[in-house]
């Protein structure tokens, strides 16, 4: 299976924002998903700097629908398993 169809699986998407915390910095820095890497960490390019970095799912927060329809930012991991609740109906 393919990079974009692993992550579509888990209802992400190549090149969507996401936003992430270097090690213990307070900011958030924003980034680009770029793929699936074989340990499951998703690599991504932090818009900045351009450097690629992989890292685990519940490092990572993407923008989705809030319960008022408004888009807030979501931890991945939050995300993924939403995402394959709701494929089991």
């Amino acid at each position: 299976m393919t990079d974009a169809g692993v992550l579509e699986q888990i209802g992400l998407r190549a090149g969507e924002p996401v936003r992430f915390r270097r090690g213990d910095a307070r900011r958030w820095v924003l980034g680009r998903i770029a793929g699936i890497s074989a340990d499951g960490s998703i690599t991504l390019h932090d818009i900045a700097q351009g450097a690629a970095r992989s890292l685990q799912p519940d490092r990572l927060e993407v923008r989705r629908p809030g319960s008022r329809g408004r888009l807030t930012w979501q931890n991945v991991g939050v995300v993924a398993n939403t995402w394959e609740q709701l494929s089991l109906w």
